[in-house]
């Protein structure tokens, strides 16, 4: 398939909402639209961002670029892609920097692509005060667009996280810390888990965390994951990025970031790397299962089998189980309201093995087929599921 044809076949309009979402800026009419599926590292920011580029962005399922200006703004629109406009951190106290910042926020705020300001990355948590206020000075101007900070991972060194205690106590009050200053409007975390020496048992505490604020701010959130090795980091595979993928959707997450675009899935400007076509396909398989859970309740995740640092176990007399309740089996719990889950998301958590497992529920199920987007219906109170190596499996209640 071309990528002409492939940007005909997936090409994803942009979706924006107008309600206020509490605990979020004021002035705030941002809402998350369509859920995000988007990169670091690639098109307007470490590659020429062009017709071409934008063509291999739709092609592999992203639906957020990042621009520098107008003319990346024109080029996104003329393909359906959402723009994440850089405007970094301007001292707003000077009034050269807040004059040019309020300017190109004019210039931009009304443009069709526009989707949000990126503000900075993993900010020290003496920056909070300044954030919130630069954030408040955009919202005043433009209370359409999101502002986009993304925060540090769980295990950042105490010093830049401005708190104490055990790795669990001084990140929750860190981003307890950014919510009440900050008050964004999305949630934004990076965690790179494939250590070369075996995997970081940070990585679902980190995201239990990160929920838990998100929950309680009443945000959305998003998860950005490794995509490629470095030293001290060993290279990802499919495997391993669908379980990213789908960890973070049980989780409750509604956008994902890849670590790095460029080097992820790119060689150079032509050459796609043996990921991106499979990358394309769990892209998809994220934005339309996210697209499902969008307006329901993440109202738990449970771990089956070995319980990680972080996770939570499966509770007694639970609305879904497993027939083998010792599998290594994630169960993202998801309701119209938080006292009734009727929809779970069954992932497996061996990124190496295919599995298969019996889901057990309290009546009539159906499971939906993220490829043609319709849900199967299945007598009886039992589900075979049949998953992929960090594959998941969204089944709701008929």
């Amino acid at each position: 398939m071309s990528f002409n044809a492939a940007l005909v076949a997936v090409l994803a309009l942009v979706v924006l909402g107008c309600a206020v979402s509490p605990g979020v800026a004021k002035g705030s009419n941002w809402k998350i639209g369509e859920p995000i599926v988007t990169y670091w590292a690639g098109p307007a920011t470490f590659m020429e961002l062009d017709d071409r580029a934008a063509e291999q962005i739709v092609a592999g399922g992203w639906n957020l670029g990042w621009a520098r200006n107008v003319e990346d703004l024109d080029t996104y629109y003329r393909h359906g892609i959402r723009a994440l406009m850089m405007v970094n951190i301007p001292d707003i106290n000077d009034p050269v920097q807040a004059k040019a910042l309020e300017e190109k926020i004019k210039l931009v705020r009304n443009h069709p692509a526009m989707y949000a300001y990126f503000i900075g990355d993993e900010p020290n948590a003496s920056a909070f005060p300044a954030l919130g206020k630069l954030i408040a000075f955009i919202k005043k101007l433009d209370p359409t667009h999101l502002s986009y900070i993304n925060l540090l991972p769980v295990d950042a060194p105490v010093s830049m996280l401005g708190t104490q205690g055990d790795t669990a106590t001084a990140y929750k009050e860190h981003v307890e810390q950014f919510v009440k200053l900050v008050k964004p409007e999305l949630l934004s975390y990076d965690f790179y888990n494939f250590l070369e020496g075996g995997d970081n048992d940070n990585y679902f505490l980190n995201l239990s965390i990160i929920r838990d604020a998100a929950i309680k701010a009443k945000i959305p959130f998003m998860n950005i994951v490794q995509a490629i090795g470095w030293p001290g980091y060993r290279p990802t595979d499919e495997h391993q990025l669908r379980w990213l993928a789908y960890t973070t959707l049980a989780y409750g997450g509604l956008g994902i970031s890849h670590f790095r675009y460029d080097m992820g899935f790119w060689k150079d400007a032509a050459t796609p790397t043996p990921l991106y076509w499979p990358v394309s396909r769990i892209n998809r398989d994220f934005l339309t299962i996210a697209k499902q859970l969008q307006s329901l309740e993440s109202i738990g995740a449970y771990h089956c089998g070995v319980v990680p640092k972080g996770g939570l176990p499966l509770p007694e007399r639970a609305i879904f189980t497993l027939e083998n309740p010792s599998q290594n089996v994630l169960l993202g719990y998801f309701g119209k309201n938080a006292n009734q889950p009727t929809y779970v998301l069954v992932v497996n958590l061996d990124y190496k093995n295919a599995v298969d497992t019996v889901l057990v529920g309290q009546g009539e199920m159906e499971v939906f087929n993220s490829s043609t987007g319709l849900w199967q219906a299945f007598a009886g109170q039992h589900i075979k599921l049949d998953l992929l190596p960090g594959e998941g499996a969204l089944v709701r209640v008929r």
